[in-house]
């Protein structure tokens, strides 16, 4: 991050966890913190990452608004907000587990797309999803999932059959309301979906 001017954690040779940010790298102090009252988390518990390091930049030039919006104080010390949300394992390894920005609000239940993603890939007639935020009938926010389906299914799916099927396996307000099914989703030149396309198109309408 630009703002950290450099690396702050690393996965140690020797001691490497895949899918994981690694350790703290020395004089970096990084925390997870509540989104909702910015209280400390501790246990494992999952949270938005925030860091210092001795080059924490000091704020963003002519602009007071987004350097107050980009720290938070904890102990007397100011810390930058990642907008990751992620936790620590009981070794001390950073894992990130999807970025603030993607929070879907459904009635207030905070709903994390990748969660519902990894369910959803659980399906056998499931090729790929995404999972953004959508606008229900009364204008509140919901889930909605894009879905990709597999040429080979020997069932076919719909989404009243894929709604079935996740009330099996997801809390109700997790539950993708609005699915739509498409031949194909934008990816980035590595091969990632790209979420913030799909987001900004569904925005639109």
């Amino acid at each position: 991050m630009s703002e950290v001017c450099g690396a702050i954690h690393l996965n140690p040779p020797g001691a490497v966890k895949p899918q994981c940010l690694g350790i703290a790298m020395f004089d970096v102090d990084t925390r997870i913190i509540d989104i909702d009252g910015g209280a400390q988390l501790y246990g494992g518990e999952q949270g938005e990452i925030v860091t210092r390091c001795p080059t924490l930049f000091s704020g963003y030039w002519n602009n007071p608004q987004a350097t107050f919006e980009a720290l938070v104080e904890l102990d007397g010390r100011l810390f930058l907000r990642t907008g990751d949300i992620g936790s620590f394992d009981c070794e001390g390894y950073l894992f990130m587990a999807e970025r603030l920005k993607r929070m879907i609000n459904v009635s207030g239940y905070k709903v994390w797309p990748s969660e519902v993603e990894n369910m959803l890939y659980q399906h056998p007639a499931i090729q790929e999803a995404c999972v953004i935020a959508g606008r229900a009938t009364d204008g509140r926010e919901t889930v909605k999932a894009l879905v990709v389906r597999k040429s080979s299914a020997l069932e076919p799916l719909d989404a009243e059959r894929l709604m079935s099927w996740s009330r099996q396996q997801m809390a109700a307000y997790k539950i993708p309301r609005l699915i739509e099914f498409v031949d194909a989703l934008p990816k980035s030149a590595t091969g990632k979906i790209q979420w913030r396309e799909l987001q900004n198109l569904e925005n639109q309408q």
